[in-house]
């Protein structure tokens, strides 16, 4: 479980202190748009340029501030019956505040990176290419129906798999097949939507936060309780996808449609050995927790041996992987490069909001599940989605509302936690990370794949105009229907 950074009791940061995440932020929605600026900003040496130099003055404002961090660790005991899922419980060890300069420079980058970016940047790059040596052949007929059916397969895969080995399997076949079309933004758009985020809600292997509420002490099987959630958006947006496309595929050209229907080839897959490569990264984050003994053991991995594992398991399929399959599937490294890149700006310049929202949230009396709902979503949106879903974990088990049903053997660093706020900020961190190409790791990739794929993808503010288009509507109603106590 990663580290976390707690307040002291005496310091509250500035929330002046926030501009270099923002300005992180902005660099990526508005630097694409900039004439002279774009061609620059394309370069995954120009992203690393910006993020390191604005974790840079993040670091520094923690070496000059005069003042240190308490620091502790979010952890289950160590006890062997604890260490089986639904048998966990989550305790802070005793904190520790750092000498302010030095020591609080390297605790920051210790939670940021180590603890936090490392782990987040491995798990993807090893479904990444891992999944990048399944190649599945083919060119069907771009028809909505099967556009509507891959997607359609992607969303429960995504919760087997993860949202980003799911992506890295099915998006160049999407493409592909739909090559021939001149209306394809809004086919990588939904697929984003589906596919690289609301379909991996059902275990804890789909999506990061939910992968840190495991760790935390929550049941394996619980997430799958959240089924009517998810069967209610991905059913939603399936059906709004199947619609849209029927319109945009009437207005294609009928050249295109007749290209189309010449250009077909049955549907073969090749490489399949890595999945089981997939599966045992699956097995690798379920079992291999550093504070968790391995279930029928009393022996605890060594710390960050999952990432160790990860990456041979990677060695692994590219040895195994026939030569030429990966070139054949247009696989490359520009993707997970650029969301690495970018990723280890925002991981250290959000420490500074990340802190503010530790120290202040408890004091925002959230006490609905609706409001865990939209708030742990609308900030998944802009920060990363796991801390911001420790964040709200935590300020759940402060807050016990009548009324509410608690899960058993499940504490947080502040109290018990209840079922219907659980449910609301999984959720919440989940479905609204697709709000914007930040809020999930794949959504990235998935874009610059596409790019790849010469798909002229819709800008920063241009996707999250989707977003709302599409997405914020059906939040609403799922607020109405699941979010009402």
């Amino acid at each position: 479980m990663p580290g976390l950074l707690a307040e002291t009791s005496r310091y509250v940061p500035s929330v002046l202190w926030v501009w270099p995440f923002a300005a992180m932020l902005l660099a990526i929605a508005l630097l694409p748009l900039v004439r002279g600026v774009a061609h620059w900003w394309e370069r995954n040496t120009s992203k690393l340029m910006v993020a390191v130099a604005l974790s840079l003055v993040t670091l520094g404002y923690y070496y000059f501030r005069n003042t240190g961090l308490e620091l502790h660790v979010v952890s289950p005991p160590a006890s062997k019956d604890a260490a089986a899922p639904g048998g966990a419980e989550a305790h802070a060890d005793r904190p520790h505040v750092s000498a302010p300069g030095l020591e609080t420079v390297v605790a920051v980058l210790r939670y940021a990176v180590v603890d936090e970016y490392i782990p987040f940047i491995t798990l993807l790059f090893a479904l990444y290419a891992i999944a990048g040596g399944i190649l599945v052949q083919g060119d069907i007929r771009a028809t909505p129906f099967v556009n509507t059916a891959v997607m359609a397969i992607g969303a429960p895969l995504a919760s087997l798999i993860g949202t980003t080995g799911a992506s890295m399997v099915l998006i160049r076949l999407l493409l592909r097949t739909n090559a021939e079309r001149r209306y394809r933004v809004h086919t990588v758009v939904f697929f984003i939507f589906i596919v690289s985020n609301c379909g991996g809600l059902l275990l804890p292997t789909g999506d990061p936060p939910l992968f840190l509420g495991y760790l935390m002490g929550v049941p394996f099987p619980w997430t799958l309780q959240l089924w009517p959630e998810w069967l209610f958006m991905v059913g939603s947006l399936l059906a709004i996808y199947f619609v849209w496309d029927s319109w945009a595929y009437s207005h294609e050209p009928p050249e295109r449609i007749a290209l189309d229907y010449q250009r077909q080839a049955p549907v073969r897959a090749a490489g399949l050995v890595n999945v089981i490569w997939l599966l045992l990264v699956v097995l690798a984050i379920a079992v291999l927790d550093p504070h968790k003994a391995v279930p029928g053991t009393d022996w605890k991995p060594w710390p960050h041996l999952r990432e160790a594992v990860q990456l041979v398991l990677v060695a692994l399929s590219l040895a195994t992987t026939p030569r030429g399959l990966r070139q054949a599937n247009g696989f490359n490294y520009v993707a997970i490069g650029e969301v690495a890149c970018l990723f280890l700006g925002i991981f250290i310049t959000m420490q500074v909001p990340i802190e503010l929202l530790r120290i202040k949230g408890p004091e925002l009396e959230l006490t609905h599940d609706w409001q865990y709902f939209w708030a742990s979503g609308l900030l998944s949106s802009i920060l990363d989605n796991a801390p911001t879903y420790v964040v709200y974990f935590t300020t759940a088990g402060a807050i016990h509302p009548p009324n509410l049903h608690y899960l058993a053997g499940v504490e947080t660093a502040t109290g018990e936690i209840s079922i219907e706020l659980l449910t609301a900020l999984s959720c919440g961190a989940v479905f609204m990370g697709a709000n914007t190409y930040i809020g999930n790791g794949p959504n990235f990739m998935v874009k610059s794949i596409a790019e790849q794929a010469g798909v002229k993808m819709p800008s920063f503010f241009g996707y999250v105009g989707y977003a709302v288009l599409v997405l914020f509507p059906l939040y609403i109603v799922m607020t109405v229907l699941f979010f009402h106590t």
